[in-house]
């Protein structure tokens, strides 16, 4: 251990520390706009700068290690002039538009005005003049509110490995852009938004859907909310709900009240899904067609496949996402039942993602030239709704989903954290290879934060092998792998974003590891208390294949619930 003062506190830090660290072990705040947690520090910012005594020039926290009998001070005269200096010159080149900013309330550099009561403006700074990048179905990009922190580039190319954005140019010029300044519909990017989450502006946000969604439900369109699991556990971080908190029951008040007709459970969906996918898995185990099987319910994933190793798409299941079976199955099945025109039905779903807006505008997703999901709202953006319509969220009664699209299991709940849907699937593929259940439903070895985690299950003397890829950016091994014929997997898991659709990029913005472990937690808890907690126990399902479908993977599911996918490596290449 080492010894070291920071402001005349004694702090013992380990060898390595840097003094952002040893000060936060001891409670000591010191800001910070380009600081990602496990990531190599860069010291660009500055904004973290102290005194280290012996030292001419103030230096950046987040990069400096700790060293023996070092004196430090984060909160000197010079220091608070520096920081103070270095917010006004980035206010100086950012919009004045606060006041209508998606991020209004919730932006970093905002936080760090108030914190050192800037008021005015004493520099006059040169007015950043970009063309907002709108050409993608998810995300918006806005160089003029970039402040250069490189927190997008670094989660783009270290966490995920993508590098579809990068710095350009230098000096006053510097800005953050795609290759060629093309846009992001012709980049790399598969549209998770996790540069979203770690964006302390909003130089990069979601595009927004509500305009649509409000424009069909004044048009009294036959209007039909469906909620994913992830959004549940995590809707009450935006009204200061302990972490964790599970509001299902007000979500489906709050949405009937915005003016929707019909709120269902996209777990029924996800139910749905396992009972389409665990058969194909089988039908593949047993017929000797092509393994590893990777699940196709991360449109980014799927995105990233087809982008990248669009040769290896026919491993990748057929199986439609679970939102866009839930709208497949209500413009078809819900439609007939009810007596409603399809086209008169205007579904929506609330998501934890941002790819999902991309994925519902895809031309295989549609029946009848109908799209399965008509518009998709980030869990910010129904709490932006709920704020606009006067909807006091607190103070919202619960409230039942409607039927008979509305039941699921405890399978279906898991399904928004990595592992949840292999876990899913196995309770459901081992009762239909072994005839009998799954003793222990709770497998500890597909949970967790690893960046690749492995169980091997036997199964009436065969031995299934699983993966769980948790984050694009551990993926390519996995490929590399399958493609040199060394793959010993028969099924394999992929969520784009780390931690898996409750860290999704239409989230809550939050900067806390334990935001993340309690939003796992909370849907870990809602799987033990559900009566069900395997998806071939949804009653609602087996009616659903006894009246329309037929049986899983059967001609009719294949027609509403199975896609294609395509090689968008040609895309991008112009062939």
């Amino acid at each position: 251990m080492i010894e070291l003062t920071i402001n005349n506190i004694k702090v013992k830090a380990e060898q390595g520390m840097t003094i952002l660290d040893a000060a936060k072990s001891v409670g000591i705040h010191i800001p910070t706009l380009c600081h990602m947690k496990d990531l190599f520090p860069t010291g660009a910012c500055r904004i973290c700068v102290c005194e280290v005594e012996g030292m001419r020039g103030l230096t950046p926290s987040c990069a400096y290690p700790v060293m023996p009998g070092m004196k430090v001070d984060t909160n000197s005269a010079r220091v608070r002039v520096a920081r103070k200096t270095i917010i006004e010159l980035l206010i100086e080149n950012h919009p004045q538009d606060c006041l209508v900013c998606v991020r209004n309330k919730n932006c970093e550099l905002q936080d760090l005005s108030e914190k050192y009561s800037i008021r005015e403006h004493r520099y006059v700074g040169e007015k950043k003049d970009h063309a907002i990048d709108i050409s993608s179905a998810s995300m918006e990009r806005d160089p003029a509110k970039c402040i250069l922190c490189g927190r997008c580039v670094r989660a783009c190319h270290e966490v995920q490995k993508i590098g579809a954005i990068d710095f350009t140019n230098r000096g006053f010029h510097s800005t953050v852009t795609t290759p060629f300044n093309k846009g992001l519909n012709v980049s790399d990017c598969i549209l998770c938004g996790q540069c979203i989450l770690v964006c302390p502006t909003a130089a990069l946000r979601e595009k927004s859907n509500s305009k649509d969604v409000m424009n069909a439900i004044n048009k009294k369109k036959f209007t039909i909310a469906q909620i994913a699991p992830a959004v549940r556990a995590t809707f009450g971080e935006e009204y200061n709900l302990p972490l964790g908190s599970n509001v299902t029951g007000q979500l489906v008040t709050g949405l009937r009240r915005l003016g929707f007709k019909k709120v269902f459970d996209t777990n029924f969906a996800a139910d749905l899904t396992i009972l389409e996918e665990a058969t194909e898995l089988i039908n593949r185990v047993t017929n000797n067609k092509t393994l590893p099987m990777f699940t196709s319910c991360c449109p980014g994933w799927v995105k990233y496949i087809e982008q990248n190793r669009p040769q290896l798409l026919d491993h990748v299941s057929t199986c439609k996402s679970p939102h866009e079976m839930e709208g497949a199955i209500l413009k078809t099945y819900y439609a007939k039942k009810m007596g409603i025109d399809p086209k008169d039905i205007f579904v929506v779903s609330i998501m934890p993602c941002t790819v999902k807006k991309f994925e519902s505008s895809r031309p295989e997703l549609t029946e009848e030239h109908q799209a399965d999901v008509d518009a998709v709202l980030t869990t910010r953006e129904l709490v932006r709704m709920f704020h606009v319509a006067g909807i006091d969220f607190n103070d919202l009664p619960e409230e039942e989903f409607d039927n008979p699209l509305g039941e699921s299991t405890g399978a279906a709940a898991i399904f928004g954290t990595s592992g949840g849907v292999m876990e899913a699937a196995l309770r459901t593929a081992y009762a239909k290879l072994a005839g009998k259940e799954l003793e222990n439903l709770d497998l500890q070895d597909v949970r967790g934060n690893d960046g690749v985690k492995s169980a091997s299950i036997p199964i009436n003397g065969t031995t299934i092998n699983v993966a769980v890829v948790n984050g694009i950016g551990n993926v390519k091994p996995i490929l590399d792998e399958i493609e040199r014929g060394e793959s010993k997997y028969h099924f394999i898991e992929v969520m784009a974003c780390p931690s898996g659709c409750i860290n999704g990029g239409g989230q809550p913005i939050h900067s806390k590891p334990e935001k993340l472990r309690k939003r796992v937690q909370a849907l870990y808890d809602i799987d033990l208390k559900m009566k069900n907690r395997r998806s071939h126990e949804n009653e609602s399902l087996k009616k659903l294949y006894k009246e329309f479908l037929g049986e899983p993977n059967g001609h009719k599911a294949h027609e509403l619930l199975h896609t294609t996918y395509i090689d968008r490596k040609k895309l991008l290449l112009g062939k």
